[in-house]
């Protein structure tokens, strides 16, 4: 899924009479067992479960939420009304065939390992690789989650490593807690932020190339469109 064909999906306007502007799609990934279901629950519910269920092949939970866009000189944007569809996938390699048919239809990914599991860190590399393999493009919408931060006696995966991988990546983040919500919020933010720009950047582009009255647009015109937006989280 191209950029443009990103936008076209996630706007959801039909004559000012829907419900929403856009339909916003997430994915879930990560080790079974991270805490993705959970993360989830917080997030749309405000409700954390002990228990772990293991999740089988896919599921999703819905959230409407009013989104500002935040605009270069750290102020807000116009205001948004987004449906977002966050897809909760299995962990297990035996459903791998099945959660990866998803990524190309998600426009941001929420990257998930626990602190308290070294192999489930040392797994995001694959995970990686299998975004740039199955995504929409090489280089898609991402944060990166180190979950149950709550268990801070347990941890086992040091902050220097994490840092350094984020870095190395490009990624946003955020230590999290599906128990008590820490960062939760705003490691979804962050990654609605990361979207929304590139739509609208897309949308720039698009209105760029169609006006003018033919003028002819350089490729100087488009450099300077792509540089109007950053990620503000």
């Amino acid at each position: 899924m191209s950029d443009s064909a990103l936008a076209s999906e996630g706007a959801a306007k039909n004559g000012g009479t829907a419900e929403y502007d856009y339909l916003i799609k997430f994915l879930a990934l990560g080790d079974s067992g991270v805490g993705k279901t959970s993360f989830l629950y917080q997030y749309t519910d405000g409700t954390f479960n002990n228990k772990f269920i293991s999740t089988v092949g896919i599921d999703f939970r819905e959230k409407r939420i009013i989104h500002r866009l935040p605009t270069t000189d750290g102020t807000m944007g116009r205001t948004q009304r987004v449906h977002l569809q966050l897809w909760d996938t299995a962990g297990q390699e035996r459903f791998r065939s099945l959660t990866t048919a998803f990524f190309r239809d998600a426009m941001g990914f929420i990257l998930m390992f626990d602190l308290t599991s070294e192999q489930s860190f040392l797994n995001i590399r694959n995970w990686l690789v299998q975004l740039q393999t199955h995504a929409y493009c090489e280089n898609p919408d991402i944060v990166l989650c180190g979950n149950k931060a709550d268990l801070d006696e347990q941890r086992s995966v040091p902050d220097e490593r994490i840092r350094e991988l984020a870095e190395k990546h490009g990624l946003p983040y955020f230590e999290t807690s599906a128990a008590t919500g820490l960062n939760v919020m705003k490691a979804v933010d962050c990654l609605l932020d990361q979207v929304m720009l590139r739509m609208e950047k897309s949308i720039d582009k698009a209105h760029l190339l169609g006006a003018r009255n033919g003028q002819k647009v350089t490729e100087s015109d488009l450099e300077d469109s792509e540089g109007k937006s950053s990620c503000a989280c």
